[in-house]
Formats: structure tokens, sequence, C-alpha cells
């Protein structure tokens, strides 16, 4: 499905084409450096060589050349030809694809026939979810419905952390002080607090050690005793208790495979890397050599397996891989992962290049920086030792939205406070991650991400409520019910004045289409606040309501389009769209 932009642009690359030699594919279009130029603008630098003049000569050449196109006016500025679109076309264009294509406007078909697998959020069992997770688990969920929406098959896999040494001590912590913590009320909060008794027993109590390395060899062993019942108890109210988590952000994993689940596979998959011909003994130790593929990784082998025979996690990952590839043949494999583990990627891709496989290109880390709190301090210990955990974050900032929304709307009922609250406090946080590029850290201030104004969650929220309170006062007033208020009775000229609006809607299927391709999705969120503030600014200064009918039907279905896309955008993001605030 094309967006309303992309039909204008092709018609005029087809026009271009014509005149100049060049592909529509190779034309190049792009936003004037000036608005007020145009919508769209061809530089004519690339055919400055062929036409043997300077490329303001060719613009003005080419404008008279092309003359006027239907509805569309062309106008050369220096270097540039620019092309402004008819607004009324505009207009037409833009309200017939938001109407026809609703919750599936800025979609296509492009991913039809082709999956893309995505690794995200990947707690450890055994501890609550705490905000080391949030980044990865808000930016991976955002890029599902990314992809989805672009008709991709979409596998998230949650890549649970529930195997090494590790669970040797937490089962022997389990058994000698169960009685001391409650594992019955908040069993991962007690395994928590168990877990950091094991480790600090594994530092001063011989025995405890040995008992802990009995455990993890039986564990190993796949004996179903004692050792792995207790294993699979916390990993069942593990699991448990993240799915409350996700639930509260709308987050749904297709898999949930842990680390375990690798396990089996971790021989057949040094053995496929030994008989590629790449792996190499080193000090005892296996070991890839990475310099023939990438020189600056000379220092930094892939290490397969230790001289003590252990594998690791990289070996773990590829075993992963490996899997992933064979039972998906993914279109792209995207690891959702903080950019701390930028060296751990680089050298998985790098083992995938010296076994010359043709998908090492699929295989993508899609990085982000930290979240950081006050005065830029990275967000680690509060209270429960050390973890921040994610469920009292969350709790925080509902209760404050809570709080602001009796003060706005003290008429709203208690019941619907209480919803409403958990829509905007959770879209609060998930906006504040994803308004800005991953790849920058993000500051959490509290009051900062709950304002109703700027670039915030809860802005965009009220602005599609506003808009729907616009929507519910035509009905009461008859308004959306008058013969001009259907669509195809609208006057498309009389929205002239709402130029960027329109052309923010028209503009919008490319932002989310970009926002798949580049795994960013601050691009859906700069094209929804940009959206919301022309929205704004074109309320304050025209009435919808109380005009002459064919203007109100015109403004209505502005509205309605512009609150469709705005709830289209949310819902991509993990956002809710209230109707009322």
């Amino acid at each position: 499905m094309q967006g309303p932009m992309q039909v204008f642009a092709a018609r005029i690359r087809a026009a271009l084409a014509a005149r100049t030699g060049l592909a529509p594919d190779e034309i190049r279009l792009e936003g004037p450096r000036d608005e007020a130029l145009g919508d769209l603008a061809f530089p004519c630098f690339a055919l400055a060589k062929a036409r043997r003049a300077a490329p303001p000569k060719i613009a003005s050449e080419l404008a008279g050349e092309l003359g006027a196109l239907e509805a569309l006016t062309v106008a050369a500025s220096g270097p540039y030809l620019n092309f402004t679109i008819e607004r009324g076309a505009l207009a037409r264009a833009v309200l017939d694809a938001v109407a026809s294509q609703g919750a599936r406007y800025g979609g296509s078909d492009e991913g039809r026939g082709r999956t893309v697998v995505i690794d995200f959020s990947s707690p450890n069992i055994a501890k609550p979810m705490h905000v080391g997770h949030l980044r990865s688990t808000i930016i991976g969920a955002a890029l599902v419905r990314l992809h989805a929406h672009q008709g991709y098959r979409v596998v998230g896999i949650n890549h649970i952390g529930d195997w090494g040494s590790q669970f040797g001590a937490l089962v022997v912590a389990i058994r000698r002080w169960r009685g001391e913590v409650d594992l019955e009320r908040e069993p991962v909060l007690g395994l928590l607090d168990l877990y950091q008794r094991s480790k600090a027993a594994l530092e001063s109590d011989a025995a405890f050690r040995e008992e802990a390395r009995q455990a993890w060899r039986e564990l190993e062993s796949g004996d179903d005793g004692e050792v792995r019942a207790l294993w699979r108890w916390v990993t069942e109210v593990s699991l448990a208790a993240f799915e409350q988590t996700y639930a509260r952000l709308g987050i749904h994993h297709d898999l949930v495979r842990g680390e375990s689940f690798y396990e089996p596979l971790i021989e057949d998959t040094v053995r496929r890397i030994e008989t590629a011909g790449v792996a190499e003994v080193s000090q005892g130790a296996l070991i890839v050599d990475l310099t023939p593929v990438d020189p600056g990784l000379k220092a930094t082998p892939c290490l397969l397996r230790q001289s003590d025979g252990t594998t690791l996690y990289a070996t773990r990952d590829l075993a992963a891989l490996f899997q992933r590839w064979e039972e998906f043949a993914f279109e792209r494999c995207l690891y959702v992962v903080g950019q701390e583990q930028k060296l751990h990627f680089r050298q998985l891709k790098a083992v995938l290049r010296r076994m010359q496989l043709e998908w090492e290109s699929r295989v993508e880390h899609v990085d982000f920086g930290l979240l950081l709190g006050p005065g830029r301090v990275k967000l680690a210990s509060r209270k429960k030792g050390q973890v921040l955990v994610l469920e009292e974050l969350l709790d925080e900032v509902v209760e404050e939205a809570r709080r602001i929304i009796a003060e706005k709307n003290p008429d709203l009922p208690e019941g619907e406070r209480a919803r409403v609250a958990e829509e905007i406090g959770v879209g609060a946080v998930v906006f504040n991650d994803l308004k800005r590029e991953r790849v920058k850290d993000v500051l959490f201030d509290k009051a900062e991400i709950l304002s109703f104004e700027g670039e915030t969650g809860p802005y965009v929220q009220y602005m599609h409520a506003r808009l729907a309170s616009i929507q519910r006062k035509a009905a009461a007033s008859g308004a959306a019910r008058a013969p001009h208020a259907t669509g195809a009775a609208v006057d498309p000229g009389l929205l002239a004045d709402a130029g960027p609006i329109l052309l923010r809607l028209g503009r919008y299927p490319e932002a989310v289409h970009a926002a798949a391709r580049a795994a960013e999705p601050s691009l859906v969120s700069t094209a929804l606040l940009g959206l919301c503030r022309e929205v704004n600014s074109w309320y304050v200064a025209h009435r919808v309501l109380g005009e002459d009918a064919p203007l109100t039907a015109a403004r209505l279905a502005l509205v309605g389009a512009s609150k469709s896309v705005i709830a289209n955008g949310l819902r991509l993001l993990g956002l809710a769209a209230p109707e009322e605030m």
C-alpha cells in the first residue's frame, strides 16, 4: 500500500524520468530546505555531468520543460526543482487513504512470505525484572509491531537466562535457607534474597562451594531428581512473574526459550564450526581467530570452549543462531541488546563470515544507550538489594498519573480513573524510551515524562482524547450525522488552511516504513509529535463545530483522520489511545 505522498512522488519521478533519461528508482526526492518552497524537491546535481551544465541552470530548464503537472506546481530554486501539491488534491488523497486503510494505514505487504526473528527482553530467572531490562523490552516489542505492520511474519523470542553454575548454588541456598524467606507469597523476591546469599556463601564457605558444584553437575547431567525439580520450579515461578509485567506493558513473546533449550545443541555447534575449518586450539582452549575477516578483533578471538572443557555464552549464542536459521530461514534476525554487548555480536558475526554463511548479513545487533536517572546516574540500585524492580517503578509512575488525572478531571469516575492512570503511566514510561534515537541515553524523570505538555506520551495521548471529545460533541449536536459529514461529500478544497497537518498525515506511512527498516521506533514518535503540534496549532486558530455545514464536515473529516493516525502510531509504539482523560 502506497502512502499519499508516495503516490505524488511516483508521479514526479515518472515525469522526471521521461525528461532526464534517469530511471525512476534513480531519482531521489527530498524535503526542501525551506518548507515554504514546496513539499518535495529534486536536487539536480546528479544531472550536471550528463547535461554539462550547472545544477541551477538544469533546475530552471526542467521547470520550463515540466510546466504544470496534475495537482502539482513546479518551481526552480537554485540547484533544486521544487514541487508543491495542490492542497485540495492532497486533502482528498490523505482523507481517502486514512479512511480506506484504517488501522492498516502506514502498513504494507512488503514482508509477505518472509520472517523476522526478534530477540528481546531476556531477563534471568530467580530475579524480578529490573529496569535494566526495560529498554530491550520496550524497543523489541515496538520492532515486533512495526515489522508485523509491514506484512512480515514476526517471531518474538524471549531468550531467558536459566542456565549456569549459579543455579547449583541457588539450589543449595534453597535447601539451607528456604524457611527464612517467603517463597509462598513472594517467590521471586525470596529467590532473589537466596541468590544473593548464595553468592556470598560461595566466597566464604568451602562446604557450600562443593555442594553447589555437585548440584550443578547433577543439573547438567539431565537426571530428573531433586535438583532438576527445584530448577524447574524456579523457572516456572519466574516466568509467571515476568508475564505479569509483560501484560502491563502489552507485550507478548511468541517463543520463550532459555539458554537450557540450546544446551543439547552445543556439541553439534562446536563440530559444525570445526568442520568449517575455522576453529583452532590455543593454549588448550578452542577458539576462532577472527582477524581474517575483522583485523580489529586480533586481540579478542571468539572463545568456543575453555581449556577445562566448558563452553561459554558465545557458544550458546551460536547454537541459538544456527537453530533459528534452520527453523525460520529469517529475512532478519534482530538482537535488541545494549551497547555494552557490541563486541560480543561483532565476534558472532565474524564467526559467521569466517564460515562463509551467506545469511550473516541478516543478523543485526540493535543496540541502545543507558537508562539514566536525575543527575545522569545509571538507574541501578534501590531497595530489594541491588535491584530496582520494574514493577515497583511502574507502580510509582501509575500512582502519580492517577493523582494528576484526579486534579485535571475530578468528575472522572474512580474506576475509569484507575484504568486511564494505568494507560497514561505505563504509556509515559514507554514513550519516554522511544521518543529519541535508541542509541542515545534515556533520562528518566517522573515529573517530566508525565507532563501533558512537551515531547511526552501523555501529551500525544491527550491530543487523541481531545479529538475524541470533538467527535463526541459533533455526534451530540447532530453535526456528525449531517449529509455533508460523509467522506464522499467532504469538499477537500475547504482544508487549504490545514496544509501542515495534511503533509504530516501523508508522510506518516514513510515514517513507519523507515522505522521498521532502520529498527528505529523513534521515527514514529517524532512523526506523532510533529502531527500533534500541527493539530494543536490548527485547532487553536480554527473552530470545528458551529461553522456552516460543508466547512464543519471538512474539518470533522480532518479531525477523524488525525485521531485515526495518532491512535495508529500509539498502538505501534505500545501505548493506549484513551478516548477520555
